[in-house]
Order: C-alpha cells, then structure tokens, then sequence
C-alpha cells in the first residue's frame, strides 16, 4: 500500500488534480447552469446540483487552501527573513542584497514592458477591434513615492503582521534580525529559538502540499465551470499576444539571464520551479504561493536562507515581470481600437511607469489595474479602456503569477550566487527537496 501511495511525485499528483478540475468544471459548464436545473430536495428545500458543486464544494475545499496557504505567509517571511539577518557575517551585506535585488528586479521587470510594447506594436492586437465596453473601471488613487517609502516603516509591527502587510513585515524583521546579531549571547539564544520555529514553519509547509492536489482541483473545477469563453474570442488576438510574450519572458528572457550571471543551466531551474509555477498558476496570487517558492528556492535550487529569506519574499511584493507585460500590451490595445497615435515619447514613459510602479504600488489591493490605470493616465489615454479587458484578465493573471514566481527564483538564484551563498551541488541534484515533501501520515496513526 505504501509502494503504490508514493508512486508518484508531488509534482505529477498536482498536475493530475490540474487536469481533472478542467475537466470536471468543462463539463459542468457543459452540463448544466446555474439556474437551477438538474434541481433536487433535501429537507423541502430545492438546490442546485450546479450551485452544490460549484458554489459550495468547489468554492469552499478551494478557499480553505488558499488561506491555509495565506495563514503561513506573514510567520514564514517574518521567522525566515529573521534567521537569514541575524547570521550574515557582515553588516555591509545586507546592503549588498538589497541592492542587487531591487536593481534585478527592477531591470527584469524594464525588459519585461519593453518585450510587451515591441510585440503589441509590431502584431497590433487592437487594430481590427471596433468595440465599446459597458464595463467601467475606476482607479484607486495610488499613493505617491515618497509615501510608499514612509509606509515602509511600521509604526505598529504586530498591526503590520495582522495586515499582511508584506514591505513593513520586510523592514521590520530586517531591524530584529540585526539587533539579535548585535546582542551577544543573549541573541544567539533568541536566533536559536528562532531557528527552531523556521524548522517547524518548514514542516508545515511540506504538509500543506500534500494536499495541494485537492485544492488545485477545486480551484480549477470552479474556474473552468464559471469562465466566459466567448470574450476570449472577441478579444483572441490580445489574449494570445500577452499570453505568448508571458512564456518568452518566463522561458527565454530568465534563461539568457541566469545563464549571463551565473553559468547554471536554465533548464534545470525551471524543472524544478514545476510545483511553485503550478500553485501560482491555480491560485493567481504570488503571496499564497509564497511559502511554496521559498521552499523551492533553499532545498530543491540551494539558495541558502541567508540569501532567500531576502529575495523571494521581497520578489512577491515587487516583481510583477507578468503584470508588466499586461500592461505594455494593454496600453497599446487600448490606444489602437481608440484610435490614439503614441509617440516614443509615450511609449518611454509606459516603460519607465511600469517599471517603477512595480515598486511604488506594491502594497496597493488591485495592484495589476492600479498600475494599467496610472500608465494609461501617463500617456493620456482612458482609463474607462481597462472595462475592455477585464473579462479575459483573470485567466491572464493565473500565467503571470506563474511568471512572476519564476523571476522570483532567478533572481534569488543569481543573487545567491554573486554572494558565495548558492549550493550548485543542491542545484544540479535532481532529487534535492524531493525527499522531504512527503508526509507519512500513516506513521502518525501507527504511533497514537
């Protein structure tokens, strides 16, 4: 019975539970709707075996892995990020981290919007659209800069945790990391604790995918069953377009520059980014698949914890490679099926707002339309434009945040390695982190 529980990977259980939401959630979408039909009593009362389904089973197996997730997110950042600073040797390397980071970041996400408006331009995916949008969308003003870098500070920590707060939770556990290191004993006692509690946060990640097959299958069987496949029609070119500039930028652009910076093989990176670009892809949110990434990137690629308890949460609150490029595609959509002519000027400031927005909108809830509402303002186009892709963005999100998890990785990878802090015999291992995803959870029956 053991033989045959684990036959298979996490990866390949994953993909299976992948497979049959789709297929599950295209024939409920097949089979019935949700006015009622195929309606049955229970205690008097009528339900709908679609809305049982979808609304009830899917939606709940599904929201309750996606907060479990989420649960893990805010004490996995705060004691990881905890244990890396309290053991760098040096205070001169915080700053170094930080800053190849940031510039990383910053330079993938540039190349990431240039890709997007050269391909929109050149392909012009609005240029035989004449459609108007009863759909509207307001913008949420974003803050400015210069309050961005205030808010970075917490001026209540255990608020800024509550809140999810990802840049203050970031500043916050730098600054206890530091002050453990500068305090002796005393705070290699604390570091030891701390140590302790990454080891326990570690293990419960490790349990909580393995039943990331039922989630993924829930989350996919509700998507597939609700989803409106004739906007994608209407709006085919588009969707294609930002959906095969999302796949060069993931495969080629981080291939040429991982291999530019470090020499390792692309390839072996993104076999092993298989279960964090699969739970990105099912929940669209880099935050939930948080947990899964940084667990990727320290056993299955050696990125050691000094180096990755850095990067990869600092990578899901500003890198948005995916989001970039939805934007670069969007802006010159919009522009087309209005009739606006952009000018090179227009089209530099699309890169250079895109680029720096990715940072500045970081804490912002809608942060994707935030930051396509602040471009289109930019170039003076309307805002009302994003009513047009609304309808095929979520399907869009879920490959972007696939993307963006990926650049996360790279860039920690690459980091690491400039640092001395990436373990290349753990990153060409093609079992390293393999052994320790799964769970004998009959072990814990046969000890009770």
């Amino acid at each position: 019975m053991t033989d045959q529980k684990t036959k298979y990977s996490l990866t390949t259980r994953i993909f299976i539970g992948m497979l049959a939401g789709i297929l599950v959630g295209s024939l409920l979408r097949a089979l019935f709707d949700d006015s009622g039909d195929f309606a049955f009593r229970v205690f008097g009362l009528q339900i709908s075996t679609y809305g049982l389904l979808v609304d009830g089973i899917f939606t709940v197996i599904g929201q309750i892995f996606i907060a479990s997730l989420q649960m893990l997110v805010v004490p996995l950042v705060f004691i990881s990020l905890v244990c890396g600073t309290c053991h760098l040797s040096e205070p001169s390397k915080l700053g170094r981290l930080g800053g190849k980071s940031i510039l990383l970041y910053i330079g993938t996400t540039a190349i990431a919007v240039t890709l997007a408006l050269s391909a929109a331009i050149f392909f012009q995916p609005g240029g035989d659209v004449t459609m108007s949008s009863d759909t509207t969308y307001e913008a949420n003003e974003a803050p400015s800069l210069s309050q961005v870098i205030i808010d970075m500070f917490p001026t209540n920590p255990i608020n800024a945790m509550a809140e999810g707060n990802m840049l203050q939770i970031i500043v916050f556990a730098i600054l206890f990391g530091i002050a453990i290191a500068m305090s002796g004993e005393g705070g290699k006692r604390i570091a030891n604790v701390f140590e302790d509690f990454n080891k326990v946060v570690m293990r419960l990640v490790t349990i909580l995918m393995n039943i990331a097959p039922y989630g993924v299958f829930a989350l996919m069987a509700k998507l597939l069953a609700t989803v409106d496949f004739q906007i994608i029609g209407e709006l085919g070119k588009y969707f294609a377009l930002v959906l095969a500039v999302l796949l060069f930028h993931g495969f080629v652009s981080y291939s040429v520059i991982l291999k530019l910076f470090t020499g390792l093989n692309p390839l072996i990176l993104f076999r092993k980014m298989r279960d964090a670009a699969l739970f990105a892809f099912s929940s669209s949110s880099s935050s939930a698949t948080l947990p899964v990434t940084l667990e990727t990137a320290r056993n299955k690629l050696g990125v050691k914890n000094t180096v990755s308890s850095f990067t990869v949460p600092l990578g899901a609150t500003i890198n948005m490679d995916g989001t970039a490029i939805m934007q670069g595609v969007a802006t010159v959509f919009i522009a087309q099926v209005y009739a606006v002519d952009l000018s090179v000027a227009d089209y530099l400031m699309v890169v250079l707002t895109a680029t720096l927005a990715s940072v500045g909108t970081a804490g912002v809830p809608g942060v994707g339309l935030i930051m396509l509402a602040m471009v289109l303002n930019q170039v003076n186009l309307p805002v009302e434009g994003i009513g047009l892709i609304i309808g095929v963005d979520r399907l869009l999100d879920m490959t972007r945040t696939a993307v963006n998890v990926t650049g996360d990785c790279t860039v920690a990878c690459i980091v690491g390695k400039s640092e001395g802090e990436l373990d290349e015999s753990v990153f060409n291992d093609p079992d390293a982190g393999y052994k320790e995803e799964e769970v004998d959870f009959d072990h814990f029956e046969r000890n009770k």
